[in-house]
């Protein structure tokens, strides 16, 4: 994929104007507030696999709705506590997959908690996912998650999402093995939108690791790229030809923009100037609106897998160092 989006020097000063609702702190405290209604019941069965470095326990607990959400717990083999903690978040269509897929972050000595998304992890590409979103709405949708629900924040599917994601973070904090006040959210792609968001929504965390961010600047994303996920949603106006008004204002409670603005932890980013899946012009529209402390490392001939194993070693040294 060859260079597309601006040139790196008009990417950093990229601060497009923000399409915020005026309610959406309220939409979001009142959300939080109808999660807080449900006990998390979260429960840790200890998951019997041979890996002498790491102890891993099968965790659920509840979600939106009170919705069950199926997540991985790994710990250091004999580590004392409170250990800093890490909360990951997936990518698209995927699923938590299996315990030996996340080794990185319990072998640094972080307590672990990899979270399923709801309703993903079907898919064929071999991360299995366990969780189901119960709550689909009554809307039309194109092929795919982008549009269930889309023409209402209420019932949109990114609200369940992220609400399940900041109760994941209180399941952790509130685990005996693990130091509340040093939990770190990572994700990349769909999992970094999601850290993103959870970044701005629950207070008290260490630091988050956003790579190649999606969910960020939904307006520009689908009218630059032609690759889904974005492009689920013009696939889906071009048949709902009157929708985009009520698209666009549903995706603004959404947006990874209106979530950086709100973001005051510290905050590492990548992007991939190649990026033809989420647009290095949408990762720098959220970036730039980040308002607490923050680094960016720009991966100049890289598409959507970005940094891969070299942005890891970045990040180990980041955290390790805050």
């Amino acid at each position: 994929m060859p260079l597309f989006d601006l040139p790196l020097e008009q990417l950093r000063a990229y601060l497009p104007e923000r399409d915020e609702p005026a309610d959406f702190d309220a939409f979001w405290s009142r959300t939080l507030a109808e999660a807080g209604a449900y006990g998390l019941d979260a429960e840790f069965r200890r998951h019997d696999i041979p890996l002498t470095s790491v102890e891993v326990y099968e965790t659920g607990f509840a979600g939106w709705g009170g919705h069950r959400i199926g997540a991985w717990l790994l710990l250091p083999a004999g580590a004392s506590g409170p250990l800093p903690g890490v909360v990951q978040y997936i990518g698209y269509n995927a699923g938590r997959g299996y315990p030996h897929d996340h080794l990185l972050w319990p072998s640094a000595g972080y307590a672990t908690l990899v979270v399923d998304t709801r309703g993903q992890g079907g898919h064929s590409h071999g991360s299995p996912g366990a969780t189901a979103d119960p709550d689909g709405g009554t809307f039309a949708q194109a092929p795919g998650m982008m549009t269930r629900g889309i023409l209402d924040p209420e019932h949109y599917y990114y609200r369940r999402v992220f609400t399940d994601a900041v109760r994941a973070v209180e399941v952790l904090a509130g685990h005996p093995a693990v130091d509340p006040e040093r939990i770190a959210v990572v994700g990349g792609s769909q999992g970094g939108g999601i850290a993103q968001a959870v970044a701005a929504l629950r207070p008290g965390l260490a630091a988050a690791l956003i790579d190649v961010p999606f969910l960020c600047h939904f307006r520009r994303a689908v009218e630059i790229t032609g690759q889904d996920p974005y492009h689920e949603i013009v696939r889906f106006l071009s048949a709902q030809r009157g929708a985009a008004g009520q698209v666009f204002h549903t995706l603004s409670y959404f947006d990874g923009m209106n979530f950086a603005a709100r973001g005051r932890i510290p905050a590492r980013y990548s992007v991939a100037l190649m990026d033809d899946v989420c647009p290095p012009s949408t990762v720098f529209a959220a970036f730039n609106h980040w308002a607490g402390p923050k680094e960016i490392t720009v991966w100049p001939w890289n598409n959507h897998e970005g940094g891969g194993g070299a942005q890891r070693e970045e990040q180990l040294r980041y955290l390790a160092g805050l």
